[in-house]
């Protein structure tokens, strides 16, 4: 991703603020000019997507990387429109249509709009989507059955479970659906791998309810209420894989979704709902809103995609003029003075290879893999050495 835009904030981790991190923060304001409030919800391939304001509506919008490049999706004959998810090329989300919710497909401009809408239903909305599946949900007769598609309204599959009334589908990824299902009157977390029959039950016994939003990678994410907190929550794929993501201090938080081992959602603490990053554990949390410009009271971190090395965080911000939308691009941070006496030279090469051999002793950084590839060698040799040269990082 190519970024071309002068509002664009560059901040470096430190230590006291997020000390989980491995990556250098760029923050880019995606917010449209016109527009009087903006969010960004979903992430993929290099394209962003999510509602504007516009002319006192609300318009879905989709991004590539810079607020220039803000592209109005809203179809014609939609008095608004939201977009929710965007994977492969394809934008998902709802428009409305004469008073009526119609699930709805994008393909990157207002008139590649489609309707997802099923045969029978009076009211649908996609949340989702990865590749060519989309998921969302549909009302049929009195009741939300969670469902997906594949590219149109026909392709339509039925996830309600049996002994279920109702049920959503927030979020896909790898071959998996997830939301919530209604039993026995309580909200529970349920993940699908491609049919009603295929209904897991994630809900925690501790929890009196829990709803998923996201999944990727064989993880899901979403929330769970214990104790009277929502708590990021985390599964892999069964009820007792339930892990609390809720950070030291936080008065509630909550997880929206799942790319590569990392999640993203928000965490309020000292009374401000911060954008929120966490790699499986509720230690490893890291505060995304450390890294906004001053003028931001809240925000929010509602999609995540990687690509290679590089972190894309999406959600938005708070300010006294409304929401911006915005997007945090993390990169890997490297600094060859590995000794830290404060020089960049062959000393630096001398105790890398040291720390190749076993001998980490002078070795004066947290992690001796300095290209991140998994393994302590002569590659992190190279890599330094030419840090040393000028190079950037590996």
């Amino acid at each position: 991703m190519t970024i071309k835009h002068s509002w664009i904030w560059l901040f470096l981790p430190l230590a006291c603020a997020a000390e989980s991190s491995n990556a250098q923060w760029t923050v880019i304001n995606l917010h449209p000019d016109g527009a009087t409030a903006s969010q960004a919800y979903g992430v993929g391939d290099d394209q962003q997507v999510g509602p504007a304001i516009v002319n006192s509506a609300q318009h879905a919008a989709m991004w590539s990387g810079v607020a220039s490049s803000w592209v109005d999706l809203n179809p014609s004959g939609a008095t608004s429109s939201e977009s929710q998810g965007a994977s492969g090329g394809y934008q998902v989300g709802y428009a409305i249509m004469n008073g009526d919710f119609v699930a709805s497909l994008w393909s990157g401009s207002a008139s590649s709009w489609a309707s997802l809408n099923p045969d029978g239903a009076t009211r649908s909305i996609a949340y989702g989507v990865d590749g060519d599946e989309q998921v969302g949900y549909a009302r049929l007769g009195a009741e939300d059955h969670g469902g997906r598609w594949s590219g149109s309204a026909a392709s339509w599959e039925d996830l309600n479970p049996a002994g279920v009334t109702h049920s959503i589908a927030f979020g896909v990824g790898d071959g998996e659906q997830v939301g919530y299902s209604r039993v026995n009157g309580e909200d529970h977390a349920c993940l699908w791998r491609g049919n009603a029959g295929s209904w897991a039950n994630l809900h925690p016994e501790v929890a009196a309810r829990s709803v998923a939003y996201g999944a990727g990678g064989g993880e899901q994410v979403g929330e769970a209420e214990v104790g009277g907190t929502r708590r990021a929550s985390l599964w892999r794929g069964t009820a007792v894989s339930w892990a609390d993501l809720n950070p030291v201090g936080a008065t509630f938080s909550v997880a929206y979704a799942v790319d590569d081992g990392q999640q993203v959602g928000e965490a309020e603490v000292g009374g401000i709902r911060r954008a929120s990053l966490w790699s499986g554990e509720a230690a490893s949390w890291e505060d995304l809103h450390f890294f906004l410009p001053p003028g931001f009271s809240n925000s929010s971190a509602t999609g995540i995609w990687h690509d290679g090395a590089v972190t894309y965080v999406v959600g938005y911000g708070t300010t006294v003029n409304g929401n911006r939308a915005l997007m945090w691009v993390g990169a890997p941070t490297c600094d060859p003075d590995v000794n830290c006496d404060g020089a960049v030279n062959g000393f630096d090469v001398e105790v890398m290879e040291q720390a190749a051999n076993g001998d980490i002793s002078s070795f004066c950084q947290a992690d001796p893999d300095y290209n991140q590839d998994g393994a302590v060698n002569g590659f992190d040799v190279e890599a330094v050495e030419q840090g040393v040269n000028g190079a950037p990082c590996p």
